[in-house]
């Protein structure tokens, strides 16, 4: 195991696609007139495929067409100082595709706000880093 220069253990690619299909809740960050935001979001991972469904009129479908985004996901445990965070970056976008909106549709992500969620945006990790705090 790779250790980084503040002792944390450095996870690899792997590693980090593990702990992000573990997770439920992740933070997309993306620019919103022109500065960052960050959203916490139910997700998927399909494949190496980050998969969020939102509103077609969300604030985030607006802001996530064909941009460059990041994507966090973390487990703390604040008892006995341990835990790990990943994050993937890579270029979103919207799907109109019926036939794989139709796909998406059928894979268990459940979104937590209420009203229709039906615009789906997909994040491609181009990058994944992650570490782990171990005891």
């Amino acid at each position: 195991m790779n250790v980084d220069s503040a002792g944390l253990d450095v996870l690899s690619r792997q590693e980090c696609l593990d702990l992000i299909s573990s997770a439920i809740i992740g933070r997309i960050v993306f620019t919103d007139r022109a500065l960052p935001a960050v959203q916490p979001v139910t997700f998927y991972l399909d494949g190496e495929d980050i998969v969020i469904r939102t509103g077609t009129g969300s604030k985030l479908a607006a802001a996530t067409r064909h941009t460059v985004v990041a994507f966090e996901v973390d487990e703390f445990d604040v008892h006995t100082r341990t835990g790990w965070s990943v994050t993937a970056v890579g270029r979103a976008h919207a799907v109109s595709d019926p036939g794989q909106i139709d796909r998406l549709s059928r894979l268990p992500l459940t979104t937590w706000a209420p009203g229709e969620r039906n615009h789906f945006i997909v994040v491609r990790t181009e990058q994944v880093s992650g570490r782990r705090l171990r005891r």
